[in-house]
């Protein structure tokens, strides 16, 4: 055992190093508190933390969410999973249940509960023979009935789940915002395109990290209250200065935050870092209780949360510039890609690509497996990324053809103009898109996200699709009609009207 005196001793430097079995308790004291290496190292170390990406580009939907995802309602849906805890509710709720609270509780169609539920469960991490295994069975099943019995057996982290639909709240159009914090013509409106300055100026909420740590910050009592267990909280479905946070809501905090100590580049999950015993003081975590002070953790994390490293402002401020596209003669503007493959783990990897301009651009790479890649602003080219692929937003674009790897998750299209894209993906889903074609090999129907501006009610009206296997497939059963030359899915035609078919229309 270590006393002060030969604490102080060390680390003025007259004594040599302890073994590193040493241990420190208090003067006076059998209580064993910390080993000395651990000591010092509490010492030394500065931990950061972050707002993890994936949630914000993948998770939430690009529209303003159902008004019953209001914290009103979450935190009612919060107390109801764990009362019917043993009726598969909590800690995992299974989709049965959440069907049941999504449709008879919160008002949400069916499709649009399984919606959510779906693209949730593509965010949890799964073995690729997982994956495979899932989709092998649901194109086994014949019947809508023997597709229910198959997802009756999904199930998620109830918490996790919680916090996801929270995050929906990431597009809501605040009226009051808008009238009272916003000159007109506001100066934010004139840059907002993607660029390579370190500058974070993407209109795109869903892609601009600085948006997501503002929104973690700015919500954190509601995220760290949706969490809560009942008896923590006030009639009012508060918090107290004596409210605790178990263990177990930390590790859900974790879909949202990550970080390292020390800026290293191992990188931890929040849990992990909370339970490190040099942190207690500061976190306020009781071996006692066996939880956390609410006002202590929610001090410690809004001290420690800064920008993420892997975000897309560091991709574009310290990110490698791939010289992947030439300068056209003619053009003002150079053609900027950006990644940030050598500097991040493998599962944090992002390819940002702007202003390729009447060229033909054709890769498959490394630095694109497994990457989230955005591409704005590309007019009048031919696009090949042709390795696997995380996600792909496809942004403001004009006239080209993008011809695009496996992707893991979703492909979506903002604000593009006579585009046509290839490829094989999880789910398809455009807004303000107008005349463009996809062939798209994807087990869900494609989703048209509507923003509330007119032209948008009529862009499924614009857009080509042309399915696998045409010839052979029912539209009724695939949502896109054909019409009889042969594999074409024009959807202005009478076939298809809006809403009538497979596509889903939020």
């Amino acid at each position: 055992v270590c006393r002060p005196g030969a604490l102080s001793r060390y680390l003025a430097g007259s004594s040599g190093q302890p073994p590193r079995e040493t241990r420190i308790c208090r003067e006076g004291s059998s209580t064993l508190d910390v080993e000395f290496p651990e000591l010092v190292k509490m010492d030394q170390s500065m931990v950061h933390l972050w707002v993890k990406t994936e949630p914000f580009i993948v998770g939430a939907l690009q529209i303003p969410p159902p008004s019953k995802f209001s914290m009103h309602y979450l935190r009612k849906m919060s107390t109801y999973v764990r009362m019917r805890a043993s009726e598969g509710c909590y800690p995992c709720l299974f989709w049965p249940m959440w069907r049941h609270i999504a449709c008879g509780k919160l008002q949400l169609a069916k499709d649009l509960a399984w919606l959510y539920f779906e693209i949730f469960d593509s965010l949890v991490e799964r073995t690729p023979e997982e994956r495979l295994e899932w989709a092998e069975v649901v194109s086994s099943c014949t019947s809508e009935e023997e597709l229910e019995k198959q997802r009756n057996k999904l199930s998620v982290d109830t918490l996790q789940f919680l916090l996801f639909l929270y995050i929906q709240q990431l597009n809501k159009v605040s009226l009051r915002t808008s009238l009272i914090g916003e000159e007109w013509p506001s100066p934010r409106d004139k840059s907002q395109s993607a660029n390579l300055t370190g500058k974070s100026t993407c209109q795109n909420k869903n892609w601009n990290d600085y948006t997501h740590q503002a929104f973690v910050q700015n919500h954190l009592l509601d995220l760290l209250e949706l969490l809560l267990d009942p008896d923590q909280l006030t009639a009012s479905s508060h918090s107290t200065h004596s409210s605790l946070v178990s263990p177990e809501a930390v590790r859900a905090l974790s879909f949202l935050i990550e970080g390292t100590v020390n800026k290293t580049r191992t990188v931890h999950p929040l849990h992990e870092l909370a339970l490190w015993q040099p942190l207690h003081a500061k976190n306020g975590y009781s071996k006692i209780t066996k939880a956390f002070s609410f006002s202590k953790l929610q001090a410690w994390l809004r001290a420690c949360l800064t920008g993420s490293p892997f975000g897309t402002s560091a991709c574009l401020k310290s990110g490698k510039k791939l010289a992947w596209a030439q300068q056209v003669e003619g053009t003002t503007k150079r053609a900027k890609i950006a990644c940030n493959a050598h500097m991040v783990p493998e599962v944090h990897r992002m390819v940002v690509m702007s202003q390729v301009y009447k060229q033909t651009l054709a890769k498959s790479s490394d630095t694109l497996v497994g990457a989230h890649v955005k591409i704005h602003r590309c007019n009048e080219s031919f696009i090949y990324l042709l390795s696997p692929l995380r996600s792909v937003t496809i942004e403001k674009c004009r006239n080209s053809t993008f011809v695009l790897g496996p992707v893991h998750t979703a492909i979506h299209l903002h604000s593009c103009d006579n585009v046509k894209v290839i490829g094989i993906c999880h789910r398809l889903s455009i807004s303000s898109t107008t005349g463009c074609t996809f062939n798209i090999l994807t087990p869900t129907h494609p989703l048209i996200l509507l923003d509330g501006r007119r032209h948008d009610r009529n862009a499924w009206g614009a857009a080509t699709c042309i399915p696998e296997g045409t010839e052979s497939t029912r539209a009724e059963d695939t949502g896109l009609a054909k019409n009889r030359e042969g594999g074409r899915t024009d959807q202005g035609s009478e076939e298809a009207v809006p809403g009538a078919g497979g596509e889903q229309i939020l």
